[in-house]
């Protein structure tokens, strides 16, 4: 990199503050005011640095860009899902940021979806919503909700202008096309319609941005007659509302990290009370599924991996057992239609899918050929079928439709995700590259799964360079997925990698448990100890390991840096939780209230904070060599804050100011970052051309 330019100053002003007898000194905390204009002028001038310093990498950002692109069928269709008398399908057309949303009518004796080998419209399309149309004139544009009622004429639909996640609700009619003049400001995600469509039912957030007010709206009233159907007071929990897919009931979840509890009404009776399926129990987490006369009851009381049971529709009470808890066999989720229920799980780190056919006890496992992938359901609104849709992928298979027969147990490839030929002009063959299952061995003598892919025939003598992804949060897996960009990385001859840590989900609840509050730092363990195992295994060397995490990955990847630098000759950290501390501490911040069940509360326990002030990336940054670090964030982020990045780089150059620390802020975007397609191709090109750099292959 060019060493001409000089970051810019930020000003040290000293703000304390005092908890359990520790006074911190926070020189940066100024940062967080976002509507100061000296603020902006340092973010701006932050950018104009890392444009600066990465200058020499334009034309290989152009390349990367367009290597993804050329790969890449601009004009497609997805596979159409069938709802009543449509088929529902989204468009992208080159050159268009944005998908467009369709339907077309369902034809006589037409059974199977509808194909368009060129992307081109379907004969008879009707365009619902187009939305390259609704964001013109905008920077960014998020489609929240999406959702026709069950007669096919209304559309709920909810847009974002500015990347907080704040949408503002619309009802249009698909008869005429026209817009009602119903529109409600600042909504959530989340909608629902009653039987009718007359009632539609949406979801609104607090001061804290926590989701705590479901809405009964009536069509074509205005939204100053809404009604509140559920408030939610405690700040540790939030709700969400959806349709069930047998359309007779209205769910209402409410949950925090480790407890629910599920609120029902009648889809036919929009109006009644909210009855509560089982009360809340600290710990206790269940969901609900609407199957005939019954409700299934998918929970972990007693169940560390959860099980499913049943209860009375019409009277919920006792749970009725229907699959025992197996440990080990984590199951996540079920979907029920008519004659057949579909269980989501997961099993020594790979997901699966169990089919169990209602009122047999013949269920079997859908069986799948590759070592590592990733299945799970797609959109499936039909309740009777006799079919389901899945998706699924591997670190070498693009994505995937299927539709699988539930009692021939047939499975036929809908679309296979076009993958076009490279620079080369070579199509793309998935035997030339080859994926991996490896095991790194924890400070405490945990096996930690490592999932790899390469090109066949790359050097396991520590030349090739490596990428080494991580997240390790909130039980959420990493499970294998395929990427069009990360061919440009692998065909430069990259190793890429992730580190399933403890924090996620892959193995099951424990796995989850055994990194979150007092036990977090095995995330971070875990992760350094598949970086050096990754180097005494040959696949990479330190001086060629690129770490990268988003969001908690960003934590992760500060607390990495901090804690083995020189395991690493980079870090890209996106929208990175690097201030930890100090968000949790303050309550009225967004989330955090809900996360004190998964980090705790440093307010009320001394043990938490003292626990959480040694691992916290910007409390913890030291007079260190360490490796080059890239923080990408948003301005508009409600999640993560833009601050906390912001502060972080900016005490890293105080402190270790021997570093090469670049800060890269979308000044109209939120925590997913660029909205448009092209948008957020430009900005992988961004990343992988600054980790190429890092490690010679640019």
């Amino acid at each position: 990199m060019t060493t001409e330019t000089a970051p810019p100053a930020a000003k040290r002003v000293p703000s304390e503050r005092t908890h359990h007898g520790d006074t911190v000194v926070d020189e940066y905390a100024w940062l967080a005011a976002k509507d100061d204009p000296e603020t902006i002028a340092y973010l701006t001038a932050e950018n104009e640095y890392t444009d600066a310093r990465t200058a020499h990498l334009a034309a290989l950002r152009e390349e990367l860009f367009e290597e993804t692109r050329r790969r890449t069928r601009e004009t497609d269709l997805s596979v159409p899902t069938r709802k009543g008398g449509y088929w529902y399908y989204t468009r992208t057309v080159e050159g268009q940021q944005y998908g467009v949303q369709c339907r077309r009518a369902v034809r006589d004796g037409e059974t199977d979806p509808p194909v368009s080998a060129d992307g081109a419209p379907l004969d008879g399309e009707e365009v619902l919503l187009d939305g390259n149309l609704l964001a013109e004139g905008h920077d960014f544009f998020s489609l929240g909700a999406f959702d026709v009622s069950p007669d096919g004429r209304w559309l709920a639909y909810s847009t974002d202008f500015s990347g907080d996640e704040r949408f503002t609700l619309r009802v249009k009619d698909l008869t005429t096309g026209e817009l009602l003049p119903d529109e409600v400001p600042d909504t959530f995600y989340g909608t629902a319609w009653s039987t009718d469509a007359s009632v539609l039912f949406y979801v609104t957030v607090d001061d804290a941005w926590r989701p705590n007010r479901v809405w009964r709206h009536t069509v074509g009233s205005a939204a100053a007659e809404d009604v509140v159907v559920h408030q939610e007071d405690d700040e540790r929990f939030w709700v969400g509302v959806e349709l069930t897919r047998s359309e007779k009931f209205i769910l209402i979840d409410v949950h925090s990290k480790v407890t629910s509890e599920v609120l029902v009404i009648p889809a036919g009776n929009p109006t009644g009370t909210p009855a509560v399926i089982a009360p809340r129990r600290q710990g206790v987490e269940y969901a609900v599924e609407h199957h005939g006369h019954r409700f299934l009851i998918l929970h972990n009381d007693g169940a560390e991996d959860f099980a499913l049971a049943f209860t009375s529709a019409d009277v919920p009470g006792d749970w009725v057992p229907l699959i025992e808890h197996t440990p080990g066999t984590r199951l996540e989720a079920v979907d029920a239609f008519a004659n057949h229920l579909v269980v989501s799980l997961r099993t020594e780190g790979l997901t699966g899918l169990r089919v169990l056919p209602v009122g047999s006890d013949d269920a079997h496992d859908i069986d799948f050929p590759e070592p590592l992938y990733s299945v799970g359901l797609d959109a499936n609104p039909e309740y009777r079928t006799g079919q389901v849709r899945l998706r699924y992928s591997s670190l070498i298979t693009p994505d995937s439709v299927y539709d699988y027969d539930l009692v021939t147990r047939q499975m036929v490839l809908r679309k296979q995700k076009p993958v076009l030929p490279g620079p080369d002009g070579r199509p793309y063959d998935p035997t030339e590259y080859e994926q991996h299952r490896d095991w790194a061995l924890a400070d405490d003598g945990t096996r930690v799964p490592i999932s790899l892919v390469c090109r066949v025939g790359t050097p396991r003598d520590g030349s090739a360079p490596c990428e080494l992804y991580g997240y390790g949060s909130y039980e959420a897996s990493m499970d294998p997925w395929f990427s069009v960009a990360r061919l440009s990385l692998l065909d430069r001859g990259v190793v890429f990698a992730v580190a399933h840590t403890r924090g996620g989900g892959e193995l099951g609840r424990r796995w989850y448990d055994q990194g979150k509050l007092l036990a977090k730092k095995n995330t971070f363990t875990d992760f350094v100890a598949c970086a050096r195992h990754l180097v005494k295994a040959g696949w990479t060397a330190s001086d060629r390991l690129v770490a990268r995490g988003a969001s908690a990955g960003g934590l992760l990847m500060g607390a990495v840096a901090n804690l083995a630098p020189d395991a690493f000759t980079g870090i890209v950290a996106q929208v990175p939780f690097v201030d930890a501390l100090t968000s949790i501490l303050d309550p009225s911040l967004p989330l955090t209230v809900t996360e004190w069940e998964e980090w705790g509360n440093p307010l009320e326990d001394p043990e938490v904070y003292a626990y959480m002030k040694s691992y916290t990336p910007y409390e913890n940054v030291a007079a260190v060599d360490y490796p080059a670090i890239l923080a990408v964030t948003s301005l508009n982020d409600t999640r993560v804050l833009y601050s906390e990045p912001a502060k972080w780089i900016a005490r890293l150059r105080a402190t270790a100011p021997e570093g090469d620390y670049l800060l890269k802020t979308e000044m109209g975007a939120g925590h997913g970052g660029p909205s448009g397609r092209y948008d957020a191709w430009r900005e992988e090109a961004f990343i992988n051309a600054w980790i190429l750099d890092r490690i010679d292959r640019a």
